[in-house]
């Protein structure tokens, strides 16, 4: 047994978690490599080629690492877990009207709670992944998440939902490295093939990225259900008819297939009328945001006006907002008004670099004051 620990790391074969657990064993960690098979894209009815961290490639790049450095991998199935909350949560959430974030709701739900499960059955002390954010103990014994010093790869974002119990025993060993640091240690521990690899962006189980045809191929009887509803503008008057409002999202301005003269964007969407809202990108913009489902980091909770950037999307600048506690979540009011607040998206909010946590967007409007 190391002195150090031993540490179970998630490895999907590219180059962030690969470095991640070549780093802690060169620090003297008792490594074990785990690689989570999520999905099967086989039963995805497309032709797409395999890509990201579902393929066969990529669990052989992780196993030949481990292999190389003499530390013990393995394939974890969790394709039955996964399946049974991130893929029925995705495809609720747009039958609902709304825009989901799967990858939230896998490292929330699925992804770490399996590692652990995993990592108390093999004696390991911590877990690890390739997340470019930090994790550290605040001085109110609260573990908190950072973001990463790069900022132009910070994932702390996606990370919102873990709580305390996950954090306490999650290791984040790129959190202080540059993208451009982890591919030079790639090259100089001789995986030059990782440095050049592309990166995926894609939701694992929507290979061709079209969501769309994911959920006609998925829901029974969609487009029947939902073809011939209206587009209609902020007063009711109805512009023309639509394909359907799942295969619509807020801020959407392409593909819509209905000429006005001018740029023309989904600023709302109703389920319950299968109608779509549209108006010009100045219609977008709102200043207040309802959030449900929180998960706190940095404290127990808030007090009511204490100042936060908040964060709608991923790559989301943040903008400064006040918070106030609700029965149910929280209230945030932006200083100035913000663009594209979606239903089903998460809303993070920081203190500097902290999260002070987050949760799931309920609804955004715009507040004269």
């Amino acid at each position: 047994m190391s002195k150090k620990g031993k540490v179970m790391v998630a490895m999907s074969g590219g180059i962030d978690s690969t470095v991640a657990a070549l780093m802690l064993h060169h620090e003297g960690y008792e490594v074990v490599g785990i690689t989570m098979k999520t999905w099967d894209y086989a039963s995805s009815g497309t032709s797409t080629k395999e890509t990201g961290c579902c393929n066969i490639d990529s669990f052989n790049d992780a196993r030949q690492a481990a292999v190389h450095h003499g530390f013990p991998h393995f394939i974890l199935d969790i394709r039955e877990e996964f399946g049974d909350f991130v893929i029925e949560n995705f495809v609720e959430e747009y039958i609902a009207g709304r825009t989901p974030n799967p990858c939230v709701m896998c490292n929330t739900h699925i992804k770490w709670r399996a590692l652990l499960k995993r990592a108390n059955a093999m004696d390991c002390e911590f877990i690890a992944t390739g997340h470019y954010a930090k994790i550290r103990q605040h001085t109110n014994d609260r573990y908190v998440i950072s973001k990463g010093l790069d900022e132009t790869k910070d994932q702390s974002y996606v990370l919102w939902g873990l709580q305390q119990d996950l954090l306490s025993r999650t290791m984040l060993p790129l959190g202080g490295f540059h993208k451009s640091e982890i591919r030079q240690m790639a090259i100089d521990l001789g995986y030059p093939e990782l440095a050049k690899k592309s990166e995926s962006y894609e939701i694992c189980f929507v290979p061709d990225n079209d969501y769309r045809g994911f959920l006609k191929r998925n829901v029974e009887g969609l487009e029947e259900r939902v073809n011939g509803g209206w587009f209609v503008d902020k007063t009711g008057k109805k512009l023309g008819q639509h394909k359907g409002y799942p295969f619509y999202t807020i801020g959407q301005r392409k593909g819509l297939d209905i000429a006005m003269g001018r740029p023309i964007y989904v600023t709302a969407i109703d389920s319950n009328t299968n109608t779509i809202v549209l108006g010009d990108e100045v219609d977008l913009e709102q200043n207040d945001l309802k959030v449900g489902k929180m998960n706190w980091g940095k404290y127990h909770g808030i007090t009511d006006g204490m100042e936060a950037i908040a964060k709608i999307r991923y790559k989301d600048n943040g903008a400064l907002s006040n918070l106030y506690n609700e029965p149910d979540g929280i209230r945030a009011r932006f200083y100035d008004n913000v663009k594209g607040i979606a239903p089903g998206q998460s809303a993070v909010f920081y203190e500097g670099d902290d999260v002070i946590g987050g949760g799931i967007i309920q609804r955004g409007e715009l507040v004269l004051s």
